[in-house]
């Protein structure tokens, strides 16, 4: 059978018992890193006395192969144990696992998903903010009309919105943000379970000057929802087909949506 097991995101102590059993009895590893894993076993031995199966196989699956290695599988693979792991977290979630689980349903394979360490729930009821509902957009587009059109859906979306990003756009998308909603309280949670743990309540100016560039480490980024009419009769698709100038469109698109204007306008010249 497969078991996805997710792996901890910083604190080593967060690996539960059974986690530990599905990598002990593993006759085979998928990772997303064979040395992040190894050296996550060696930790265990270290700690914990754990003493993995003799002969276990460490095989690579990662976001580039993934698709290939799964198109070339048959279901005769999972005849014995096998064991997919990320680097940190829970696979499936902006990480491979997903098309593992989908060959296992069209072709009968057992298998199990197990509960672990997440950083978009842990940040998300760290944020305080009430709402029980909400949207996990993982990382924006890096740059573009398409990463604008990310920021405006997660900004106007009427959810509290979780975002992952990079140390080294951090920057960028806390300008962002301030340019496009200065009044929006945010969350940043930085290096989740780890020595390092922070957390920065406040608009994006605020946090910003807070950091004052320090932007190392792993972030996640909770907005919290807009005050957004919860449906309308009318969608943007319906005011785009109509022959208006792109001015009337972004003024009509900012009634139904609460997207600002002036970034809608600039949004809808890209199209």
């Amino acid at each position: 059978m497969l078991q996805l097991v997710p792996t901890p995101i910083g604190n080593i102590g967060d690996m539960s018992l059974r986690a530990i059993e599905a990598l002990r009895d593993a006759d085979t590893l998928l990772c997303e890193d064979t040395r992040v894993t190894k050296k996550l076993l060696n930790i265990l031995k270290e700690r914990y006395n754990f003493q993995k199966k003799e002969n276990q196989e460490f095989i690579s699956l990662h976001s580039h192969n993934e698709k290939e290695f799964v198109e070339k599988l048959t279901p005769s693979f999972f005849d014995k144990n096998i064991v997919y792991v990320s680097d940190a977290g829970m696979p499936g979630i902006s990480d491979p696992g997903q098309l593992l689980v989908r060959f296992c349903i069209d072709n009968g394979v057992k298998y199990d998903i197990f509960p672990g360490a997440n950083a978009l729930l842990t940040a998300f009821v760290a944020s305080g903010f009430v709402e029980t509902q909400m949207l996990f957009f993982g990382f924006l587009d890096h740059k573009g009309s398409s990463r604008a059109e990310g920021l405006q859906n997660a900004l106007h979306n009427g959810y509290t919105t979780i975002l992952y990003e990079s140390p080294h756009r951090l920057e960028k998308l806390l300008l962002e943000i301030d340019k496009e909603e200065p009044q929006r309280e945010i969350f940043l949670a930085k290096e989740l379970t780890k020595k390092f743990q922070n957390y920065f309540h406040g608009t994006a100016k605020d946090i910003f000057e807070k950091l004052s560039g320090n932007y190392k480490g792993e972030w996640v980024v909770v907005l919290k929802a807009s005050q957004v009419q919860a449906s309308s009769a009318i969608s943007q698709s319906d005011i785009l087909e109509l022959e208006l100038p792109k001015k009337v469109q972004a003024k009509l698109i900012s009634k139904i949506t609460g997207e600002n204007i002036k970034a809608c306008y600039q949004r809808l010249l890209n199209l």
